[in-house]
Order: structure tokens, then sequence, then C-alpha cells
């Protein structure tokens, strides 16, 4: 009885709502160019976190690209502190192309618009709601709880969690382990089925840039060292590779967990086994596992020329790369291979690979809070394809796992939100993430 007469108040389901509303109205829109300001959504959450009595501190790299960091203090000295981290930057947006304004914040029929709703504004607001909760009823977690509210995750991180960790790492004293997006949100890959992933990976940054030179001249000569075309081909090869199978630890937990729940006997390790059959008999669950089992390289820019009748010397192209770990040295040679000689490539942004164990105590608990709320659920492990903040607090020894805790209904898709249009998260989610990041942080 006791613990739940101090589990969330109904104060902090409410202002979970407002909280996400109210932030994703202050547009935070990283276009990766530096001129994105954090600080006013920096200074939002500094407020409601100091009128509790947790103080907050503010820190800056860059003017206005501001991070907010603060401890709770726990009642045993002797733990590891526990590292929650949420970046307060998003995407752009384009209004016209929604159908609310994408920075409206507007609650609808029991839902919350805008960008940010799930990526992350939303657990920005649940973790800010959880630790005002615990402020009013006096409620202290066994571990100290620092709290991280970044900004730059969009883009470099430079600003972000980089500066915090590469500048300010005393902050972070403790801390062995950290939580943040992109993971405990439900799935439901078939009716009556409902599959909660939780990050224990992600695959390495390797964002390039490629250049190829050539004879500059005129557009109706012949001209044998053009530079589009040499660059044309080498994008071509790039988007046409087929990267061979790679399995890491977590993506072989995943697919043991979820063959299992689907009744199909499979041994990861076999030297015979074939994936892409296995993800085939895993219908929509695949999903969750598929762009994890190999590294990726897609094209995403061009730029050359500046007329039609002119053939220019350079032109430049721009590669989004993925890397599994241990994957990092196969990415590179098959970029030295793919690109020829006659195109030059390099890294413009590069960031670690991360696993962590999915047989810890510490998963245990992330699975045991997820359970408790919704005991019909699955949880399974997986690899972010992508990357976060994680990253760089790794630098710190900082193990993390991606736990933004959402119920979501069947037929709302949680990835085709994240960088989507008309992103947006439902009342009854928040509430549910409140209660599972209440109970876990309280027994981590």
């Amino acid at each position: 009885m006791a613990e739940e007469v101090r589990s969330p108040d109904t104060t902090a389901l409410d202002e979970v709502v407002t909280f996400t509303s109210e932030l994703i109205r202050i547009d935070t829109t990283n276009h990766g160019d530096g001129a994105c300001r954090e600080r006013p959504a920096a200074e939002y959450v500094a407020e409601r976190l100091a009128a509790v009595g947790i103080e907050p501190t503010l820190l800056e790299r860059t003017p206005g690209r501001t991070n907010v960091v603060a401890r709770i203090a726990g009642t045993d000295p002797s733990a590891d502190a526990l590292l929650v981290h949420g970046h307060l930057d998003v995407v752009p947006a384009d209004p016209a192309e929604w159908t609310v304004h994408p920075f409206s914040g507007e609650v609808r029929d029991g839902v919350v618009w805008g960008r940010g709703a799930v990526d992350m504004k939303n657990m920005d607001a649940m973790v800010l709601a959880v630790v005002r909760s615990w402020a009013r009823q006096g409620v202290r977690p066994r571990r100290d709880i620092v709290l991280a509210y970044t900004a730059d995750e969009e883009a470099s991180a430079e600003d972000g969690s980089g500066f915090l960790a590469d500048r300010h790492a005393g902050l972070f004293e403790g801390c062995t382990e950290g939580i943040s997006e992109s993971g405990a949100f439900s799935f439901h890959p078939q009716p009556g089925t409902t599959l909660y992933p939780i990050a224990a990976g992600e695959r390495g940054t390797a964002w390039l840039r490629l250049t190829a030179h050539g004879r500059a001249g005129h557009g109706s000569k012949v001209n044998t060292a053009n530079a589009v075309t040499r660059l044309a081909s080498a994008v071509a090869r790039i988007g046409a590779h087929s990267w061979p199978v790679r399995l890491t630890t977590t993506v072989r937990a995943a697919l043991t967990e979820l063959a299992a729940l689907y009744g199909i006997e499979v041994d990861t390790h076999a030297r015979d086994l074939d994936v892409d059959l296995l993800l085939d008999k895993l219908g929509p669950a695949a999903a969750l596992v598929e762009p994890t089992v190999r590294n990726s390289a897609n094209p995403t820019m061009l730029e050359a020329g500046y007329k039609v009748n002119v053939i220019p010397g350079r032109a430049v192209a721009h590669i989004d790369g993925r890397t599994l770990p241990g994957g990092e040295e196969e990415f590179a040679a098959t970029m030295d291979e793919l690109t020829g000689p006659d195109v030059e490539w390099e890294y413009v942004h590069r960031e670690v690979s991360l696993e962590a164990p999915v047989d810890s105590p510490t998963f245990a608990k992330l699975r045991a809070a997820v359970e408790r709320f919704d005991p019909a659920g699955h949880v399974v492990p997986f690899t972010m394809s992508g990357g976060t903040d994680a990253k760089q607090f790794s630098r710190l020894g900082i193990t993390g796992y991606g736990f933004s805790p959402l119920k979501l209904p069947p037929g709302l898709d949680y990835g085709a939100l994240f960088h989507g249009v008309d992103e947006r998260v439902p009342v009854d989610a928040l509430h549910f993430g409140v209660r599972v990041l209440d109970h876990y942080l309280k027994s981590a």
C-alpha cells in the first residue's frame, strides 16, 4: 500500500502533458548549421527543476546552445549513479505538410501533436514530471540520479553531450549506466502481440564526404575526366552495394527471443544460418532487427556545377554510413573499393558503435518495470539503427540503454513518427511512461 501512495501523483500525470505540449511550442529546430538555440527550452526545464528544490546547472559551449545538468541524491551513497538524459533540439518540420502546425503543441482528442512529441520532448517531460513528483512527496531514489537535458543531439552533439563529456565530466562522477531515447515503446507486429524493444546497442555513425576531381570544360565537348560522372558512378556503386550479414551479441539475443515468441527453432550461432530467411519468417517483427544485421551506407546529398553548359572540375556527395560493433574496418575497406581511384572520401562526423549487456541486472530491472505495467507485453532487446547522446557519454565509461517507455495503440507507427510528418503521442502513452519511469528509477 505504501508503494501505491508514493507512486506518481495525479499532478505528475497532468504535468507530463503540459510539459510535452509547452516544450513543443518552443521551437528548437536544429538544421545542423549552428543556428539552433536551445536556451529557451533549457531555461523552461531549469525553472521547473528549481521550483521543487532541484538545483540545475546551465552550461554552454556556444551562446544559446544550452545544456541543463542536475543531480538528485540517492539514499545509498555507495551505489553507482545513474544518468538520465534527453535532448532539447528537434529536426526541421515543414508546416505545409502537417495536419496541425508542428510547433503548436496542440492537444486534440487525447493526443499531443508536434515536432518532438516522440523525439524526444516527451521523454524530457516524463522525466521532469517524475522528479517533480518525488520532490512533492519526499521520495528519494536508491542511487544518485543525474539529469542531463542536452543541446545539439540532432547534429554533431559538439554543443551538447560531446561538450559535457569533454569539458564537464565531473558532473557525471559515479555514473556507470544511463538511459535515454528510443526504447521500451510498444510495437504490435500482429493482433494480440505487443513487443517492447529496449535498446542495448547502437550502430556507429560514419557520415562521409565524397569528392571527385576532374577536368573542367565546356559542356558540348567530350570529357573523359568529368567529375560529375566519376562521382555519380561511385555513388551508384555505394547505393547498390549489398553488405554482408554481421550479427552482434545484442542482435543475436533479439533474434533468439523473437524466434521463440513465434515458435521458430533457431541457433543464431549456426554457420549455415540464413538470417534473411529467418527475418522473412518473423514477418513485421523483423522490422526491429533488419536494419541492424549489416553495416549500411546511403547516399543523401549531391553538390556539383553551377551552369548547365559548364562541366565542373569538382563534385561532392554525402553518405550516411552506419557501422555495427566490430564492423568499422570492413566499412572503411568497402568505401575504398566502391569509391575507386577517382573519388576521395573522408569522415565528416564519426562516432562509435555501442553494445550494452542484455544479461545484466540493469536490463532485468528495465524489463520488469515495463512488464509490471503491461504484463501481457513482451520485452525484447534490440540494437538501434541510428545513434543517440549515449555515444558521447560512453567516453565517460557510461553504459547506455534506450528506455523511454510508451504504450502506443495498434496502428500508430512509432518508427514512422521519428523525423516524420504529424509526429504525435497519446496522452495515455505519456501516463504509462511516467509510471514505468517512476517505478524503474526508484528501484534501479
